[in-house]
């Protein structure tokens, strides 16, 4: 079972900035991958993607101000998150992703994820 850990969140205020990080025990060079968000009370979202290739896609609301970058060497995904807004507010997840009819959709059991929390 693949297990994913996610780290860097924590307690920022409004147009500051973190950098995520997610480390996966096995490799990651074969597959597409993603962070995810739920914010409280609602239902966990995709938020930026890259693939193998290194293209990158990102949700609407952090297109300019997220950054998603993988490192194969040490099996490890990134987000950085830069002016940062009370509603990005979330936990925030990683995962090894397929893609399938046009849908991205996650390939692993869910880590415990981090929190980021955004004051106004």
């Amino acid at each position: 079972q693949v297990q994913l850990v996610e780290s860097g969140g924590g307690l920022v205020q409004a147009g500051g900035s973190l950098r995520l990080a997610c480390a996966v025990s096995r490799t990651i060079s074969r597959y597409d991958m993603a962070w995810y968000r739920r914010a409280p009370g609602k239902q966990r979202d995709l938020v930026a993607s890259v693939t193998t290739d290194g293209y990158t896609n990102y949700a609407d609301s952090v297109k300019g101000r997220f950054t998603i970058s993988r490192d194969y060497v040490k099996n490890m995904l990134y987000l950085q998150m830069n002016s940062l807004k009370p509603e990005d507010t979330a936990d925030y997840y990683c995962n090894r992703v397929i893609r399938n009819n046009g849908r991205i959709l996650p390939v692993d059991y869910w880590g415990q994820g981090t929190q980021v929390i955004v004051s106004s």
